[in-house]
């Protein structure tokens, strides 16, 4: 049956990837009058979620978050179909690294890098960052239940000269690596909710104590690797620059938790900012701890 479906899927993926980007945005348009005002795709989801992270803003400006919201979602959404026939000239185009030299003096320090994203604007097309690098580049990605169509992200994502790890790979492979001294970048999007029983921290984001992710900075500390941020920013529709920061070049001189809160505080900037573009779809808010002071 998952065989059937991707076979009767492919086809209809092919063509949505090589329409022209006029139509294809049209299309991008209807799905989302589809997904937001028929079928309503987790619209209940999204609301709370808004009000909870933005409580300062009327009902209308959340409104207004809100539409502006599925409107990037389908984009988003289509775009990752796009890349299954998508060009390197044109993902270069349209996805651009601003400081691109800040990364490499990195790379100069010859030590792994772990890199902290969050789910915001365009974070399927990161994997472009390794045209441009020089050490082995993973990005670590949930498996998806069907094996035909992880194998289609899988060979999507090697245009791209990136290697995908699912999160119980993680680990084994970041060892094996650092055993060998193979250098390598990580990419790691921390921003939703871990399950409770791998809670190791809370932290306040966005007004409220939420559980979060720390495998990113607990791995770094363990194998000596920098840590960076990227953000991204959405220029206009079908357009991306990201740029980095580092989080760290010392790992083990800062304190537990600390690369992890102010990774947090640098996605806060990002919503604040442009709140219609992050991913407000999870249930990133079901585990509040209390109100933030």
């Amino acid at each position: 049956m998952q065989l059937l479906i991707y076979l009767i899927m492919y086809p209809f993926l092919w063509i949505i990837s090589i329409l022209p980007y006029r139509i294809f945005y049209l299309f991008s348009d209807f799905v989302c009058f589809l997904t937001y005002n028929i079928i309503g795709y987790r619209k209940k989801v999204v609301r709370n979620n808004i009000k909870l992270a933005l409580p300062h803003l009327s009902d209308k400006e959340r409104l207004v978050i809100e539409k502006k919201f599925y409107i990037h979602l389908c984009d988003m959404f289509l775009e990752m179909i796009k890349t299954i026939s998508i060009s390197q000239k044109e993902i270069e185009k349209r996805f651009t690294f601003s400081n691109m030299e800040l990364y490499y003096e990195l790379e100069k320090k010859n030590k792994s890098i772990a890199l902290m994203c969050a789910h915001y604007a365009s974070y399927e097309w990161v994997v472009s960052m390794n045209y441009y690098i020089n050490f082995k580049g993973y990005g670590i990605y949930k498996k998806l239940a069907n094996p035909y169509f992880d194998k289609l992200v899988k060979n999507i994502r090697s245009k791209f000269k990136a290697e995908l790890i699912t999160t119980k790979e993680t680990i084994p492979t970041i060892k094996e690596n650092y055993k060998k001294n193979v250098i390598s970048l990580y990419g790691f999007a921390s921003d939703q909710s871990p399950r409770l029983n791998s809670e190791h921290h809370s932290a306040s984001f966005m007004g409220h104590i939420v559980p979060v992710h720390t495998g990113a900075e607990m791995l770094a500390k363990r194998f000596d690797m920098n840590v960076i941020f990227l953000r991204v920013k959405k220029i206009k529709r079908g357009y991306y620059e990201a740029s980095f920061e580092v989080l760290s070049d010392d790992v083990q001189s800062v304190p537990n938790y600390e690369i992890t809160d102010k990774f947090l505080k640098l996605v806060e900037e990002q919503i604040y900012e442009a709140p219609e573009y992050y991913f407000w779809t999870h249930k990133r808010w079901k585990h509040i701890k209390e109100k933030a002071q």
